[in-house]
């Protein structure tokens, strides 16, 4: 009962969110040209603001997909717009100002997908909305993004009809802008040149996060269809989730973790995936599966509570933060590569 009835709109999503990826790249190619294209001191330091959140926001693209749990290939549209924008920005038949028109009309089209996909997550479950979440830091980042690029696009459009320089004031105006949609939490958000990239820790919160989800859904739910939904959700979730601890995290930690509780560690993911087999079988019309995933439940979050505390607590005291930071992109790639085989499986099994 491992697939699910919603597969088509979380497929969709998975899609989108593809989309998104394929024109971060290309976003971060065009700023990385422009800032050998262009000589002004005040848009290259810009550009480069622009770079390192738009690589930042990359990997949290890159999360959001991963967490999401729904490995899928963008558009063949989209690929084949993204190979015409790249051409076009490598050659020189467009003005540096066109290219930046253009640049900013992508960053446009990101905001948008990001609305979209936080809206059809509304639709489709709690669990989606949980997965995404991170993207919201993007599309705020994005708008920001694209009011600096109007000042900029104000001045490239004045030298090349002018050959004179605009008013510099505009950059006043932009800020003003900025402000005005973003307010307090988007002002934060947009200043984010200093943040973080996500520890091992972010990474695994948020999936125990998206799982507490899942199985508040069940507990809240008499529909069986929906059971049927968000069980199959939780069992490719947590069956992911489990894989990659295994083959990344809890290797690296039992020096400092020690043998006997990085065992436990082990045996209580053997103990959820053996729960997990047998929930798979029931008919989600049973009235006996509720209770099963409350059981399940109950080992999970007992499980959740001891890496949150005492395993967290050792990662922060013997590793730093790089180390921290190496190790989520690790289970993160791990993690993928467990997704791709899953939905492989299901694929073939025609379940």
């Amino acid at each position: 009962m491992v697939s699910t009835l919603d597969d088509a709109k979380r497929n969709a999503i998975g899609v989108k969110l593809a989309d998104v990826k394929l024109l971060q790249q290309l976003i971060i190619e065009n700023e990385e040209n422009f800032l050998r294209e262009t000589t002004d001191e005040e848009i290259s330091r810009r550009l480069r603001d622009f770079l390192e959140d738009d690589r930042k926001n990359l990997g949290i693209i890159e999360t959001v997909i991963v967490q999401y749990g729904v490995q899928q290939q963008p558009r063949q549209t989209v690929s084949e717009m993204v190979d015409q924008v790249r051409k076009l920005m490598q050659g020189s038949q467009l003005s540096f100002f066109e290219k930046v028109s253009k640049h900013e009309l992508l960053k446009h089209q990101q905001v948008m997908s990001g609305l979209l996909v936080h809206k059809a997550a509304q639709k489709v479950g709690a669990d989606v909305l949980a997965a995404i979440g991170p993207l919201n830091a993007v599309n705020f980042e994005n708008r920001a993004h694209q009011e600096q690029l109007k000042g900029i696009l104000e001045i490239l459009g004045v030298r090349e009809l002018t050959g004179q320089d605009a008013d510099q004031g505009i950059w006043g105006r932009v800020q003003d802008a900025i402000a005005a949609f973003s307010g307090v939490v988007g002002s934060a958000v947009t200043q984010g040149s200093d943040k973080q990239d996500m520890n091992i820790q972010d990474v695994i919160r948020l999936d125990h996060n998206k799982v507490n989800v899942l199985f508040t859904e069940i507990a809240q739910s008499n529909n069986p269809q929906k059971i049927q939904e968000y069980f199959g959700q939780l069992y490719k979730d947590l069956t992911a989730h489990a894989e990659a601890e295994e083959e990344v995290l809890y290797p690296r930690v039992r020096s400092f973790y020690g043998q006997s509780d990085t065992q436990e560690l082990y045996d209580e993911q053997a103990d959820m995936k053996r729960r997990l087999e047998q929930i798979k079988a029931i008919s989600p019309s049973n009235p006996e599966i509720k209770d099963r995933i409350k059981q399940l439940a109950d080992v999970v979050m007992d499980h959740v509570r001891q890496e949150e505390s005492t395993l967290f607590a050792a990662i922060r005291n013997n590793l730093s933060s790089e180390q921290t930071e190496q190790l989520a992109t690790e289970f993160k790639a791990a993690k993928s590569k467990i997704q791709q085989r899953l939905a492989g499986q299901a694929s073939g099994a025609g379940v």
